[in-house]
This record gives structure tokens, sequence and C-alpha cells, in this order.
């Protein structure tokens, strides 16, 4: 269904022509009474001129105030060669407002009144005192009919004023809205990954600690227990066996944060961690990134190549590293043997969980004999 403004616009184009060919029969029946010969012979070039260029203002090979004075004055001597043309230049009132400034409107319209008079007195010139009269009254009506039109052309600029502003209001408004949302979910992200950071921070200070007080100590207990016992071969494997057992202790309180991150960034620190053989693209404007958000990711990484090199037997692995706008994706494929479900293991978990402290997602796509192929997005938060 239509609406208003598209049937006022269809109006607008398409009337003239409906008042044109109204305007023919009516012509036609008093043509005798009104017309000489060559008045009657004139008649015909004027009509097909008129008919030719409102093709051309149609086309929009002729716009505007030229449209419009040419139509005004081609109505206004077909009127006066036949009255009934009048019928055509009516539209003179309908449509001054959309191709004339607001003071040649008016002027555009009074000069279609003294038309419209002067056809329904019985043509111009007037012949006589009562034509004249009937010529001033009927210009009167017009120019009444003239204000009317002149206050609904204001009218409707007003509403066609008031709707632009209004759909103008609104796409700002949109907008702010929108620049709003972006940056609320930027800082949401960001709140996010701050929480979860404080968190895993106090968590991996209390696991350090407790190592350190329990297994750490109680090792070094049993070193000086064992030392202090009498020399044979059990005491010394024993001696040696918790030795070991107390450098992985203090290697475990040491790893708790990744020390590639320490005096590298994030593209550095993946190539200090990938095998030989193993292609590492990094896509995009590198940016430091909030510490947390690399660690998740070079965590991630070590993971996915660890699985690649212990189960998949694969002969080509490649590491992406992209930077976008908003977000940082990381992609670990392999050419391995694939699997048909993901274990329930630590691994893919632990990735998982990690992805998803820094407000990210992991997904993971394998196929028997197609390889693996591991994806992490998290958002891009700037370090700092």
């Amino acid at each position: 269904m239509a609406t208003f403004s598209e049937e006022e616009e269809r109006f607008y184009r398409w009337g003239p022509y409906g008042l044109l060919a109204l305007s023919i029969p009516l012509a036609l029946i008093i043509r005798t009474e009104v017309m000489s010969p060559w008045e009657e012979r004139a008649v015909v070039p004027l009509f097909l001129t008129a008919l030719a260029f409102q093709i051309l203002h149609t086309a929009g090979r002729v716009t505007g105030p030229a449209y419009y004075w040419t139509r005004t004055v081609l109505a206004a001597a077909l009127s006066y060669l036949n009255p009934f043309f009048c019928v055509y230049a009516v539209a003179g009132y309908f449509d001054a407002h959309r191709f004339l400034s607001r003071r040649w409107s008016v002027a555009g319209m009074l000069i279609t009144a003294v038309t419209m008079a002067g056809a329904q007195s019985g043509g111009l010139p007037p012949a006589g005192l009562l034509q004249w009269l009937a010529l001033g009254g009927l210009f009167l009506l017009n120019a009444s009919l003239l204000l009317v039109f002149a206050g609904i052309a204001r009218r409707e600029d007003e509403q066609a004023r008031i709707r632009q502003d209004t759909i103008a209001e609104l796409e700002r408004t949109n907008a702010r809205l929108e620049q709003a949302l972006q940056e609320n979910a930027g800082l949401q992200a960001q709140l996010l990954v701050q929480a979860r950071e404080a968190g895993v921070n106090d968590e991996r200070r209390r696991l350090a600690a407790e190592i350190h007080d329990t297994i750490a100590q109680g090792l070094a207990g049993i070193i000086t227990q064992l030392q202090a016992a009498e020399d044979s071969e059990h005491v010394r494997r024993a001696t040696a066996l918790a030795r070991e057992s107390l450098r992985e202790a203090r290697r475990s309180v040491h790893d708790l944060a990744p020390t590639h991150l320490e005096h590298d960034s994030l593209p550095e620190a993946l190539k200090k961690i990938v095998r030989d053989g193993t292609q590492l693209t990094v896509t995009g404007t590198v940016e430091p990134l909030h510490e947390e958000i690399e660690a998740a990711l070079l965590r991630i990484a070590q993971e996915a190549l660890a699985n690649a090199a212990r189960h998949a037997a694969a002969g080509r692995v490649g590491v992406t590293l992209s930077y976008m706008d908003d977000e940082v994706t990381l992609d670990v494929r392999d050419d391995g043997r694939g699997f048909t479900r993901p274990s329930r293991g630590f691994g893919l978990t632990a990735m998982r969980e990690r992805a998803a402290r820094v407000a990210g997602t992991l997904e993971i796509e394998s196929e028997p004999g197609r390889g693996t192929a591991v994806s992490a997005r998290v958002p891009l938060i700037r370090h700092g």
C-alpha cells in the first residue's frame, strides 16, 4: 500500500497529464461556438507542444522554474484559444511551491488566477462591461483559492521540514546510542577482564604460597633428614628424587605467570615457543595488550602446540595471530590425525576456561584424518 508521500509524488508527476487529457473532450464540445478556424488550427501545435513538454519534464530534462513558467504560458495560451483548457492551467495552483520560491510561487498562482478567471468569464480580453465585472469577481474568487492553496503549501513545507528535522534528530540519537552501546560493551569487557584478573592473581598468589609453605617446605625437610641418615643407595635415590621434586615445585611457583611475556611482546613470545617447522603469521597492527589478554593467548597457544606435538602426529602446524579493530584472534591449525569427539582432558578444558576468563571464546574443529583447528577470539583491550 502506497504511503501519503508516495501518492502525493504520483499526483505531482502524472496529474498534469490527466488535466491536459480531460481538457480535450471539454474543449471539443464548445469549439464551434468559441473558436475560429485559425484558432482551431493553432490549438493543435500548442497542445502537442504542451504534451511534449510534459514528457520532457517526466524524463527529467526540464525541471524547476523553467518547467513551471513554460507550462503556465502554454496553459494560458491554450485557455485563450478555448476556455476549457483552463482545466490544464489549474495545475499551477498545486505545485507552485514545489518549483518556485515563496515570493515567486505567489506570482505564479496569481497568473494562474488571471487565466482561470478569464476562461471562466468567457475568454480574454473581455468584450464588454458585464464581462469585465465577471472577470473581476472571478479573479477575486480565484485569488481566494490562491490564498487557500498558499496556506496548504506552507503547511506542507512546514510538515516536511518538521519530518526532516525529526528524521535527522532520530539519526543523531541512533548514532549516539550506537556509540554508547559500543563504549559500554568495551567497558564491560574491560571490567570483566580486570575483575577476573584480580581473582586469578589472588588465586595464583594463594597457590604459590601454599606450594611454597607446604610441598616445597616439606620436601626441603625430607632432604635434610635424608642427608643426616645413613649413607646408602636407597637414601641417595630418595634424596635425588626429593631434590628433583623440590625443583619442580619451585618451577611451578615460578611458572604460575608466563615468563615469556616479562620482556617480550606477544608475537615475540610466540616465536620462542613454536617448534621448528611451525609457521607463525601475524596480521594487523600489533598493539600492546592487557597483560591478562596476552597471558591467556600465550597459554592457549602453548597448550594447542603441545597437543599437536603429543597427540596429532602432525607434519605441519600453523599459528596465526590477527589484530583487528576490536578483537584479537589466535588460530592454531595442524594436519594431524584429528578426532571425532574432543577428549575430556584438562588441556582443552583449560583452553576454554582461559578464553572465558578474558571474555573470549574458543572453538575447536577437527575431523579424523583432516587435522585440527583451534581458534580463540578475545576482545582487544590495550595495555594500561
